[in-house]
């Protein structure tokens, strides 16, 4: 069974029937794909091209068996034009597929915490050894309060950050994963799996939802990725534990 596919059809709200009518294919050939059996190399382009997804994110067997030999030392993997554009599928295999490290670094990441499948799956990674670090803005600092007024929001950003905090309660109590918050000037929400980030830059009077979202790779020290990564560290140990 090809889960990926079928989630990310899902979320886009495209049915098999649709689908198949607008690669030009019989409805099973559609259905057989979703049963696991890999497209031709055209119609998984299609397919990753209407879906706005990296083939990867579909058929990750595909580059797991033919890796790049020299991969290019700052790859973007992809682009999405706003935060809500990034499908659920595409969240839950980036947080999945994590081994080693996932961290989130947001202020308020409300979508992600009211979403109970991805909660569930920080959960499931951090109890098979996966270390998870989650970054929230602290609702009562001074620079919350100024990006609420500077996106017209008032008050509502730190609720949302409260709000965000209740639901990610039962993730206090699973070993492996750590909550702080931070009050500083965030030019970045960062969303971390192993070496793939999903980052969200922030526009002035913009919310981070409408704001567009990159999927970037670490393949180098010194390359895009890695900027980011030391960005999300700096204000880890500078955020504080939750009491």
């Amino acid at each position: 069974m090809n889960d990926l596919l079928r989630r990310a059809l899902e979320d886009a709200q495209i049915t098999e029937e649709a689908l198949a009518q607008r690669l030009g294919v019989d409805p099973k050939t559609v259905s057989r794909w979703l049963s696991g059996r890999t497209p031709y190399p055209r119609h998984r382009r299609k397919v990753a091209t209407l879906l706005n997804l990296p083939e990867a994110d579909l058929w990750p067997h595909l580059t797991a068996t033919r890796p790049l030999p020299e991969p290019p030392r700052a790859q973007v993997l992809a682009t999405y034009p706003h935060r809500w554009a990034v499908p659920r599928g595409a969240w839950l295999h980036l947080f999945d597929r994590a081994r080693r490290e996932i961290g989130i670094l947001a202020y308020a990441g409300l979508f992600l915490a009211e979403d109970t499948g991805i909660l569930t799956t920080l959960a499931t990674r951090a109890n098979a050894g996966v270390n998870v670090r989650i970054l929230l803005g602290d609702p009562n600092g001074s620079h919350i309060t100024e990006r609420g007024k500077d996106e017209g929001v008032g008050d509502s950003l730190a609720a949302k950050i409260r709000n965000a905090l209740v639901l990610c309660q039962p993730l206090r109590q699973v070993e492996g994963v750590e909550i702080r918050l931070h009050n500083t000037v965030l030019y970045n929400s960062i969303y971390r799996a192993d070496d793939d980030l999903l980052i969200n830059p922030h526009a002035y009077g913009v919310p981070a939802s409408h704001a567009p979202v990159l999927h970037l790779r670490l393949v180098a020290d010194d390359d895009m990725a890695s900027t980011y990564l030391a960005s999300f560290d700096h204000v880890w140990s500078s955020a504080a534990a939750i009491k």
